[in-house]
C-alpha cells in the first residue's frame, strides 16, 4: 500500500488509519455505548493485516480504555504500526471530563499515555481540542519540550481554526492537523486548509463518514434507535429533517460503489482523500468484519464524473 508523508514530519503513513473512539467503550459522556473488547483488538488487527501503518486513540477515548486496547493488540506484534495519541481532555475520579492546556497537566496525561500504550515514545503526540483558548501558547510550548525530552517524536494538533494554527506555528513547527472533514462537513476548505499547505502541516481527516452515517450500515431504524449511551443519538445529522436528506446522499454513493464492487462508505472515504490537501483519512472499525467495508477506500479513486455527480447532489440539497 503507497504511503505519504505526513506534513514534514518523517512519519509516511498509509491512505487510512485505525480509528479508535468506539472501541473505548460505554461509561463517558463521548461514548458511543457497548462494546467488545475482543472484537476491538480482533478489528486492530485485522486492519494491520491489512496494510494499514497507523493507529490514531485518545487518552479521553473510554478514559483511558481505548490506549489500554491498543497496547493490548499490539502486544506481540513484530511490525508495530505508528501509534498516535491525544491529550488537553483530562477527568477526575467521578469520571467528569475538563479541558485542560495548562503545562503540568499535558506532562501527567502524556506520562499516562505512555504507560497505558506500553510505550517509549509516542509517534505522534496531538491538542485534542483547542480549549481553553487562552492556554493554548502555554499548552504548545510544553508539547515542544515534549518533542525535545524525545518522550514524542512529533506534535499535532486536532480541531484548530486558521488563527489557532498560526498561534500555535509561531511557537514551534506542527507536524500534522487533525479536523472533522466529510461529505456532511467542509468548513476547513476555506481557510484551514490553505493554511495547512501553506505551513506544509499535514491533514488526518476524520469521521469521514461522518461516524458511521455515511457508511451504508446506518438505516433510518438504527438511526432511531441508537441506545442514549451513543452520542450520535443527539446529533442533528441522525435525526430530521437532515437524516432523510443523508440517506439520499447515502444512495448515491451505493450507486457509485456498484460499479466498483464498494461500499457507500469506501465512497465517502475516498471523496475526502479526493482532496490534495488531506493526507490520510482515519477509519474507525469496532468489529473486523468492518475491515472489509473500508478498506476499498486505500487505493480506489473516484474519476472525474463521479467527484461531479456528488458535487451536483450537495448543490441541489443545499
Amino acid at each position: 500500500m503507497q504511503t505519504k508523508q505526513l506534513g514534514h514530519s518523517d512519519l509516511h503513513i498509509t491512505p487510512l488509519g485505525i480509528g479508535t473512539w468506539a472501541i473505548g467503550g460505554p461509561g463517558y459522556a463521548f461514548a458511543w455505548g457497548s462494546q467488545d473488547d475482543n472484537d476491538s483488538v480482533a478489528a486492530i488487527r485485522k486492519a494491520m493485516d491489512a496494510g494499514l501503518n497507523w493507529i490514531d486513540t485518545a487518552a479521553v477515548y473510554g478514559l483511558g480504555h481505548s490506549e489500554e486496547i491498543v497496547a493490548r493488540a499490539l502486544d506481540g506484534v513484530s511490525n508495530r504500526p505508528y501509534v498516535f495519541t491525544k491529550c488537553e481532555r483530562a477527568w477526575n475520579e467521578r469520571r467528569e471530563i475538563r479541558p485542560s492546556l495548562k503545562a503540568e497537566s499535558i506532562r501527567r496525561e502524556c506520562e499516562a499515555s505512555l504507560r497505558r500504550l506500553k510505550v517509549d515514545a509516542i509517534d505522534l503526540y496531538q491538542i485534542h481540542w483547542p480549549e481553553p483558548d487562552e492556554d493554548i501558547e502555554e499548552g504548545w510550548i510544553e508539547m515542544a519540550r515534549l518533542k525535545q525530552e524525545g518522550k514524542v517524536r512529533n506534535i499535532g494538533v486536532s480541531n484548530f481554526n486558521a488563527d489557532q494554527l498560526g498561534r500555535a506555528w509561531s511557537i514551534a513547527p506542527i507536524a500534522s492537523l487533525q479536523p472533522p472533514y466529510s461529505l456532511l462537513d467542509r468548513r476547513i476548505e476555506k481557510d484551514v486548509l490553505p493554511f495547512c499547505q501553506e505551513h506544509s502541516i499535514g491533514v488526518i481527516a476524520y469521521s469521514p463518514m461522518k461516524s458511521g452515517l455515511l457508511s451504508g450500515a446506518m438505516t433510518r431504524e438504527r438511526a432511531a434507535d441508537l441506545p442514549k449511551d451513543d452520542w450520535r443519538s443527539r446529533n442533528p445529522e441522525f435525526q430530521e429533517p437532515r437524516l432523510s436528506r443523508n440517506l439520499q446522499l447515502v444512495e448515491l454513493l451505493h450507486q457509485i460503489g456498484m460499479r466498483h464492487s464498494l461500499s457507500p462508505g469506501d465512497v465517502a472515504i475516498a471523496w475526502t482523500l479526493a482532496n490534495p490537501l488531506v493526507t490520510a483519512a482515519i477509519v474507525g472499525v469496532r468489529r473486523p468484519d468492518q475491515v472489509s467495508g473500508v478498506i476499498g477506500a486505500a487505493t480506489f479513486r473516484l474519476n472525474q464524473a463521479e467527484l461531479d455527480e456528488i458535487q451536483q447532489f450537495l448543490a441541489g440539497s443545499q
